[in-house]
This record gives structure tokens, C-alpha cells and sequence, in this order.
């Protein structure tokens, strides 16, 4: 059985992690209006999103 603990992260921490989630956020902006896919992780399993997605994965099967 796995249990967790509820930790508050230390306020050197959040502040990484609101960094890092900024970074990423204006990353995936930038590539949706360059008309660019991006891979994410979604429901367990890498996932392909964006314009160019069908195109993508067109090409690779």
C-alpha cells in the first residue's frame, strides 16, 4: 500500500515551481502560435497536441 504525505513545499520551492510552470506555459503559447505540435503527458501516456498534430502523426504510420 503506498501512502502520501501532504507537504507544504518550502517557499524556495514554490517559487521554482511557479518559475518552471511560467516557462512551460509561455513555451506550449509560443509553439501553438508558431502552428507547432507539442508532446504532453496525458492520462499516463505522452500525447501529441496542436495544429500540426494531424500531420504528425500522418507521417510517422
Amino acid at each position: 500500500m503506498k501512502t502520501s504525505q501532504k507537504v507544504t513545499p518550502s517557499k524556495e520551492s514554490q517559487i521554482l515551481l511557479e518559475s518552471l510552470q511560467k516557462a512551460v506555459a509561455q513555451t506550449l503559447e509560443k509553439k501553438r502560435r508558431l502552428g507547432q505540435y507539442a508532446v504532453i503527458w496525458k492520462d499516463g501516456k505522452p500525447a501529441v497536441m496542436g495544429e500540426d498534430e494531424q500531420n504528425s502523426t500522418e507521417s510517422s504510420t
